[in-house]
């Protein structure tokens, strides 16, 4: 696999990465022996070293760098051979109620809490406890602000907002100095409403991008692209993530992490999307995730694609589905189907 690296920081990343999510218990729990031939898969069908996984104080309430530093151990990973991407932005606490605070009715099976703390301050002590998760063998050389659209959007009034920004930007200035201190620290950002990664890319010199949700086969709006063609210009790596628009596109209960109603007249346009999508597929023998991963990296800009998984068995097949290529008979079919727009370029 070919390595690209990430702006002048001497990190080189290959063409996929590892979300780990499902290591947090995303959607369902998963009992640790599974999670386990998850990273092992990771070692075993990965062609080249390192592998990166991408992680979050906020997945499972820690648990997630947690199983990542206890998979490593159980496996004797060489510390060398793995690069840790943590978004951060949410920490750890004790769970004293009947289910975690954060995002009800998506995580299960945790004995944690999380509580968000985006400022200069805040960010330095999810540092310090992301290393203390993972254990003192493996350390974060990516590291962004989790969500901060999410976060600066849900201001209540203008003046929020403005102070929200500002607490994200302190916290950006706090991750340039763990940079400045530590050997080989990329920094990035890592949001779902890219508009809000385009503000703060205003104001901040960023090492790599991670777009979720955001740019995929259901949609990838031209502004977007621009914006996206816009940054590689300026030696910004570039990491797509969220490519299945949290599962959905390929027959997944969840639309970007948002459980939906098939009853409902709103997410009928969704159905039908996606009915239409697999149908197509079926007629070219193309698996959807095959689909849906070759299109997130189809823009030469795309560096990366973020592929999560709670299978074990589909590890491999993430690996294969990255490296395929597809036929532009079947990107036709789609386009004169209203599925893609008719004028995307990068097929």
């Amino acid at each position: 696999m070919k390595y690209n690296e990430i702006g002048n920081t001497g990190i080189k990343i290959p063409p996929i990465i590892f979300g780990t999510s499902a290591l947090g218990n995303l959607y369902a729990e998963i009992d640790e022996n599974t999670k386990i031939d998850i990273i092992n898969n990771c070692f075993k069908y990965m062609p080249s070293r390192p592998i990166v996984f991408d992680s979050a104080g906020k997945y499972g309430a820690g648990l997630a760098l947690e199983m990542l530093g206890k998979c490593f151990l159980k496996l004797n990973i060489n510390p060398e051979d793995v690069i840790i991407s943590n978004k951060l932005g949410w920490m750890q606490t004790s769970l004293t109620t009947l289910e975690p605070t954060f995002e009800k009715g998506v995580w299960f099976g945790l004995e944690n809490d999380a509580i968000q703390n985006i400022s200069y301050d805040g960010i330095l002590k999810c540092w310090e406890q992301g290393n203390e998760l993972l254990g003192e063998s493996y350390c974060q050389q990516l590291i962004s602000v989790h969500d901060p659209d999410e976060y600066i959007i849900g201001s209540v009034n203008n003046n929020e907002y403005e102070k929200r920004f500002e607490n994200v930007l302190d916290a950006y200035r706090a991750l340039v100095e763990i940079k400045n201190k530590n050997k080989n620290i990329a920094v990035g950002i890592g949001a779902k409403n890219w508009k809000i990664i385009k503000q703060i890319s205003a104001k901040v010199d960023l090492d790599w991008i991670m777009f979720a949700n955001s740019y995929t086969i259901y949609d990838h709006s031209q502004e977007l692209l621009d914006f996206i063609t816009e940054m590689d210009k300026k030696n910004v790596f570039i990491i797509n993530s969220a490519v299945f628009n949290a599962g959905f596109l390929i027959g997944g209960k969840y639309f970007n992490y948002q459980l939906i109603d098939p009853n409902n007249k709103e997410n009928i346009h969704l159905y039908k999307w996606r009915d239409t999508f697999f149908k197509i597929c079926k007629e070219y023998n193309i698996e959807p995730s095959q689909a849906c991963i070759h299109f997130g990296i189809s823009h030469p800009a795309i560096a990366s694609v973020a592929l999560n998984t709670s299978n074990p068995k589909h590890v491999k097949k993430n690996i294969e589905e990255v490296q395929k290529d597809i036929p532009s008979e079947f990107y036709k079919e789609l386009k004169n189907a209203g599925l893609i727009n008719p004028d995307y370029l990068y097929l």
